[in-house]
């Protein structure tokens, strides 16, 4: 093939894939078009034997504003997930302490109850000595305090777990008087970027009063 039917031969394969990318995008659905991810249930989840569940704690979190209070309002909504994990400390005793997960493009939050722990459990034990600040959020004694979390690698066909991003998280009281019970939220960026704390105590001031049996101070 002569010097100049290559070129005009490589210009039409360039101008046939630009035409290709063009109705792509434009027919291609807008993702923030498709309908927002609802909350699934997993295997794990239990019958109901608690004031509240996994499912409900999942439908308290998926708020249609979840990515604006995060700071990312462009942000979509991947997944929703529950779960209720049963444990025993006690012989005959079982404990459930549900939980729900929301995965958006930047960000993930979790929320999650535990029956047996106060926030003074936490934030007064010297022998935990978790650093953090002391919150009051919607008249309820709080805890504000940062973790890790585990990063997941794939490298030659192999996965391998290191330390992740830093989590924020905030141990909430269910009772004003910090009598009994918590439930935690956690946020973190997929980007492993430090996570906003003002985000995450904007979403714990409108998730919280909606979640079922949520006391008022």
């Amino acid at each position: 093939m002569s010097e100049g039917a290559q070129v005009a031969s490589a210009l039409i394969v360039v101008a046939c894939l630009a035409v290709g990318f063009w109705v792509m995008a434009k027919f291609e659905p807008d993702p923030k078009d498709s309908p927002p991810a609802s909350c699934s249930r997993s295997d794990d989840d239990v019958p109901l034997s608690k004031p509240v569940s996994g499912v409900q704690l999942c439908e308290a979190l998926n708020r249609p504003d979840l990515a604006t209070l995060l700071g990312t309002p462009d942000d979509r909504v991947w997944s929703a997930s529950s779960n209720e994990a049963t444990s025993s400390d006690k012989q005959d005793v079982m404990s459930t302490d549900p939980e729900a997960t929301i995965q958006l493009e930047g960000y993930s939050v979790k929320l999650s109850e535990a029956v047996d722990i106060t926030v003074a459990d936490i934030a007064d034990s010297e022998y935990l000595s978790v650093p953090g600040e002391r919150k009051t959020v919607l008249g309820h004694k709080a805890f504000l305090y940062s973790g890790q979390t585990i990063g997941i690698i794939f490298k030659d066909g192999k996965g391998s777990s290191g330390p992740g991003g830093i989590s924020r998280n905030l141990l909430v009281a269910k009772d004003p008087k910090d009598g009994g019970g918590t439930y935690e939220i956690s946020i973190w960026r997929q980007d492993d970027l430090p996570p906003d704390a003002t985000a995450l105590l904007r979403v714990a001031e409108r998730v919280l009063p909606t979640v079922p049996g949520w006391p008022a101070a």
